[in-house]
């Protein structure tokens, strides 16, 4: 009898709708080396944290009637994890975009590696930048907010209530146009001694033409980033968890918590 209630059609119906709820936020997090190999790492991932969800699903005796009411019931379960993936995704690019720029005016862009987010070739600072992000990610406990934010918002936002409304949709926009302002300032100390270092070395060349400065302008510019970036690397944890404050917020305004303006 207690297997039959274990593994009836309701208790199956709730795990299929738990899965999608969690698996479709996978999608789109950016965990380093999952999208490189096979898809078996978020698979495992997203299975873990739905069965570690267990005393929280809800409660069915069967599967819905009819498709149309499952096929909607199942998309709005999959738009609240995109929600969820998103607004973590969007907090991993505070570091790469401030890489990015500094890359570009440092010479750091001609050389390109794999990155083991995306599997695509990005510059060397910007793949060093979304390493430490994801640590960064971890050490500051953000993982946990994320599951303890799936587990309530199974209570706060039961299967098929939730609603992609206007306001989270603005809360996504303007954390994203947020992450970027953040990493051009980050980038603005580089921006600046680059420039004063091309400055520099064009005042020597005017004043002795027979030097040729040009070989020594991208060794300078990639030492002094990488000696600014030593220096301000104590900055990106502060940076991070002042960032992930509004992460924090959208998420918990998609899961219903009322703490969220906290």
């Amino acid at each position: 009898m207690h297997a039959s209630s274990l593994f009836g059609e309701g208790t199956l119906f709730a795990f299929l709708v738990v899965l999608t709820r969690v698996s479709s936020a996978f999608v789109i997090l950016p965990f380093p080396g999952m999208q490189s190999g096979t898809e078996i790492p978020r698979i495992v991932a997203a299975l873990a944290i739905t069965v570690a969800l267990y005393s929280s699903w809800p409660h069915y005796t069967a599967f819905p009637a009819g498709l149309l009411r499952l096929s909607v019931l199942l998309a709005s379960e999959g738009a609240f994890g995109l929600a969820i993936g998103l607004s973590v995704a969007i907090l991993n690019e505070v570091l790469k975009m401030g890489a990015q720029v500094m890359s570009q005016q440092a010479g750091y862009g001609f050389a390109s590696t794999i990155d083991p987010t995306t599997t695509a070739d990005s510059g060397v600072l910007v793949v060093i930048a979304g390493l430490m992000g994801g640590i960064i990610f971890l050490a500051l406990g953000l993982d946990h907010v994320v599951i303890r934010a799936f587990a309530m918002s199974l209570m706060n936002r039961p299967p098929g209530e939730f609603r992609a409304d206007e306001h989270l949709a603005q809360a996504l926009f303007r954390f994203a146009s947020d992450v970027f302002s953040v990493g051009v300032r980050l980038a603005l100390p580089a921006i600046a001694l680059l420039a004063l270092i091309d400055i520099s070395l064009a005042l020597v060349g005017r004043i002795n033409a027979q030097l040729h400065l040009i070989s020594l302008s991208f060794p300078m510019k990639m030492l002094t980033v990488m000696a600014l970036i030593g220096l301000l690397g104590a900055m990106y944890p502060r940076i991070m968890r002042s960032e992930s404050r509004v992460m924090i917020q959208i998420i918990y305004r998609a899961a219903g918590i009322e703490m969220y303006a906290r």
